[in-house]
């Protein structure tokens, strides 16, 4: 993906019937940590689907606002909401002015949403976004095809390999897991 936002990492892993979502908890603004703690993983909807966001924050929590938004109006369906969420803010004036990305899984499927219309599931039981997203997403890979470890330690574990190597990504990570 051609977007990258500094400043922080989700990943998303399902494996085994159980869907996990790590986010780190780094706040950067230009080269200055301004916060190690924030929340930007969370779970929506009975706790059914989990949500994660990278980008500026209010933008961020706007775009969270909308999607929790369609996952009541289409009752759950995430592909449904995903795309109707990304028609809106590929098309509406004030929405695609707004500077981040969403990541968005329940037990069966993950995307990760753009404002450029974007509505992305991935091949693999993996995706990740943010600036340590690579890192994150590579060593999910390698973890589900050379390991018996579970969606959780997965993702746990690739967040903690993504902040070893990206100064944007630290190693306050919260992990939401739904199965």
């Amino acid at each position: 993906m051609e977007t990258q936002f500094h400043g922080t990492t989700i990943l998303a892993v399902r494996r085994d019937g159980k869907t996990a979502m790590a986010g780190d908890g780094q706040v950067t603004l230009g080269n200055t940590i301004m916060k190690s703690s924030a929340r930007k993983v969370r779970k929506i909807y009975d706790g059914k689907i989990i949500v994660g966001f990278a980008g500026a924050t209010a933008d961020a929590f706007t775009l969270f606002e909308r999607f929790e938004a369609k996952i009541k109006e289409y009752s759950g369906d995430l592909t449904r909401s995903s795309v109707e969420l990304a028609k809106d803010w590929r098309t509406d004036r004030l929405l695609r002015r707004l500077e981040a990305l969403l990541l968005v899984a329940d037990l069966e499927k993950m995307f990760v949403l753009s404002g450029t219309g974007d509505v992305i599931e991935p091949d693999e039981g993996a995706i990740a976004v943010g600036s340590g997203g690579n890192y994150a997403y590579a060593a999910a890979l390698a973890f589900l095809q050379a390991s018996g470890l579970s969606a959780r330690e997965i993702a746990e574990r690739s967040l903690k390999i993504a902040g070893g190597i990206c100064i944007y990504t630290n190693n306050s990570i919260l992990v939401e897991e739904i199965g």
